[in-house]
Order: structure tokens, then C-alpha cells, then sequence
């Protein structure tokens, strides 16, 4: 199947739905959750919540490391895919990170950080009076280059599911790394793409900004 073809989208005619070869139960019960099964991810969704105060302490450049890899970092290296997923393998979201020292554009591929700019953007990423002194704050940029391959109807929201998952798994990383975190919609995106050098193309949609807790300092 061609790329253009993949890409179409045309409904699938005179296609209807099957009967079903059993009989629908009204309600399914369903088992209690384990919840004490140590580092898992159930246990990490009982700890997922927002986090708005945090300590000044800056991350460790392991925990930075494992954070990004978490996001949207390359989970099969054989194929280049990744821990976070996107329609067709666009990969349209680009990970921006404000430190103190500078804003940053992670390479999944080559698993680093690139200076895009050497400033402190952190006030920049939202309004709420905590994003800039929080240790970090991670901007989820829509790459129109590579979002607009997709038919013009599903490019929001395929783009809106990408960010999704992945500020999702910051959050799930966050939680098992008893890290605090908070996902943010509320920003000027013409003010933080000046701050993070976007071009034309590249749209901010959402930001997350993560640190310790303020009540472990």
C-alpha cells in the first residue's frame, strides 16, 4: 500500500457491524486492581497526581535521562520506535526542555539534549506563578512539517493524542520516581515560541513542568 493511499482515509463502504456469537452480559464485574505489586505500573497509578509545589532542587542528569527516554524515547531500537505512539509513525511531537541554563530540544535518536537557546524560558512555558521555579518544565511542540502528511480532518486530533500519551508517561515516570509533576494547557504560544526559537511550522500545545515535591525538601 502506498503512502498516499495509507494516508486517504477513505471510509471502507457498505462495511456494517457483525452480531455478536454470544450473548451480552448487562454489566461485566470486573477483579480489584493489585495495588501492592511493588514498582508497577498499578502501583505507579495509585501515586499519579498533580504536583504544584515544588523544591528548587534541580534533577539528576540520571533521572533527566530516564525522564526523556519515558516521554518518547526509542523503546525498539530495530525499528525506531518509540514509548510513546503516533499515527503512522510521524512522530509530529518535538520535546522542548526549559532549565535554568537554557531551553533544549531532546533527539530521541541520538538520546540528548540539543541548546536551542540560552535562555530561561521557564516563566515563559504558562501563567501559574510555579513554572518558573520549578527545576524544569518540558513543552510538548506540534511539528507541522510532519503533522500535516495527515489529512487535514485528523491532524488536531492525532497530534492531541501524541502529546497526550506522552505527558502521560512523564507523569506515570514522575510517580514510580516519587517525582511531582503537572500538565499545563494554559500558555501564550506566540510568546513561548519566541523563547524556545520555533519556526513557522512548530506550534506549543502543551506544557508539563516536573521537580521534587516541596514537601521532601
Amino acid at each position: 500500500m502506498s503512502e498516499a493511499m495509507l494516508l486517504s482515509y477513505d471510509p471502507v463502504q457498505h462495511l456494517l457491524p457483525q452480531p455478536t456469537s454470544h450473548a451480552a452480559p448487562a454489566t461485566i464485574a470486573l477483579a480489584s486492581p493489585l495495588l501492592n505489586g511493588g514498582n508497577t505500573l498499578t502501583a505507579a497509578l495509585t501515586r499519579r497526581k498533580s504536583v504544584r509545589e515544588f523544591a528548587p532542587t534541580p534533577l539528576s542528569l540520571q533521572q533527566l535521562s530516564e525522564l526523556l527516554w519515558a516521554a518518547n524515547g526509542i523503546n525498539r531500537p530495530e525499528t525506531g520506535g518509540r514509548t510513546a505512539p503516533s499515527a503512522h509513525g510521524l512522530n509530529e511531537i518535538d520535546i522542548y526542555v526549559a532549565l535554568p541554563e537554557g531551553v533544549y530540544q531532546y533527539e530521541p535518536v541520538a538520546h540528548r539534549l540539543r541548546l536551542k537557546h540560552a535562555v530561561d524560558a521557564r516563566n515563559l512555558t504558562g501563567y501559574q506563578d510555579f513554572v518558573g521555579k520549578a527545576p524544569l518544565d518540558l513543552v510538548y511542540v506540534v511539528n507541522h512539517a510532519r503533522a500535516d502528511q495527515m489529512p487535514e480532518a485528523v491532524r488536531e486530533t492525532f497530534a492531541g493524542v501524541a502529546a497526550g500519551a506522552i505527558s502521560q508517561n512523564v507523569s506515570l515516570y514522575c510517580a514510580s520516581a516519587k517525582l511531582g509533576c503537572v500538565v499545563r494547557g494554559w500558555l501564550n504560544q506566540r510568546l513561548l515560541a519566541e523563547a524556545l526559537s520555533l519556526n513557522e511550522d512548530e506550534v506549543p500545545v502543551l506544557a508539563q513542568t516536573v521537580g521534587h515535591p516541596a514537601a521532601e525538601r
